[in-house]
C-alpha cells in the first residue's frame, strides 16, 4: 500500500499560502507571497525530503507548477518533475492534461486517492495543494507530514490546519534545523489514528 506524504512550507502561525513567489496566490488579498524564498529550506531539506516517486496535486498547484517548471530546463528539478507521474485532483480540468505523465483523477478526490493508495507503486507526495490536503486530512488519508516551519509569523493567509478542524495527535519521527532556522519536522499519525 502506498503512503500519502504532505511536504509543505509553513510559517510559525501555520500559513502555507504562496511561499514561493509574490504572484503565486493572492486569494483573499494575501500580500506576502514569496515569504519562504529567502530561507531556501527546500534546497536544504536533504534527507528529510521524501523520496518522490509520484506527485499528487490539486488543480491550482498543478497549473502553477506547469507554468513554471517545464520552462526551467537548466534545473534538474525540471526534468525530474517532467518524468515522474503526476496525479491531479480537479473537477474543472479535462483530459488530456498538458504536462507529460499527468493523470486527471475523476470523481470525489478522497475516494479516488483512497483507491490510488491501495495500488502498488511509489508513495504519493503532495506539495502545496492546500484545499486538497485538507479534504484528504478529513478523510484520514494522510500518513506523514513533512513540515518546513519557517521562523516568521504572517498573521494572515490560508493555513494548513484551519480553524474548526478535528483534534488530532501526531508522532514526531524526525527533525532537523537548516542554517536559516527553518525546522524540518516529520510527523506521522499514530497507527490507531489512521
Amino acid at each position: 500500500m502506498r503512503k500519502l506524504i504532505v511536504f509543505t512550507n509553513l510559517s510559525l502561525d501555520g500559513v502555507m499560502q504562496a511561499p514561493g513567489r509574490p504572484d503565486e496566490d493572492r486569494r483573499g488579498g494575501f500580500e506576502y507571497g514569496g515569504w519562504a524564498t529567502p530561507y531556501a529550506a527546500m534546497a536544504q531539506a536533504g534527507e528529510s525530503m521524501p523520496a518522490i516517486g509520484a506527485l499528487l496535486l490539486g488543480r491550482r498547484t498543478y497549473e502553477d507548477f506547469y507554468a513554471v517548471w517545464p520552462k526551467q530546463k537548466e534545473s534538474p528539478f525540471s526534468a525530474m518533475l517532467d518524468n515522474m507521474p503526476k496525479y491531479v485532483a480537479s473537477t474543472t480540468l479535462v483530459s488530456p492534461l498538458p504536462w507529460m505523465n499527468s493523470t486527471l483523477l475523476k470523481g470525489d478526490a478522497a475516494e479516488t486517492v483512497a483507491r490510488l493508495k491501495q495500488e502498488v507503486g511509489t508513495d504519493l507526495v503532495i506539495m502545496g495543494s492546500g484545499a486538497l490536503v485538507q479534504s484528504l486530512m478529513q478523510a484520514n488519508l494522510v500518513d506523514t507530514y513533512v513540515l518546513l516551519i519557517h521562523p516568521l509569523v504572517l498573521g494572515s493567509g490560508r493555513r494548513l490546519f484551519p480553524e474548526g478542524g478535528a483534534t488530532t495527535t501526531f508522532q514526531l519521527v524526525g527533525t532537523r534545523t537548516t542554517n536559516a532556522g527553518v525546522v524540518i519536522a516529520t510527523y506521522q499519525l499514530p497507527q490507531e489514528n489512521r
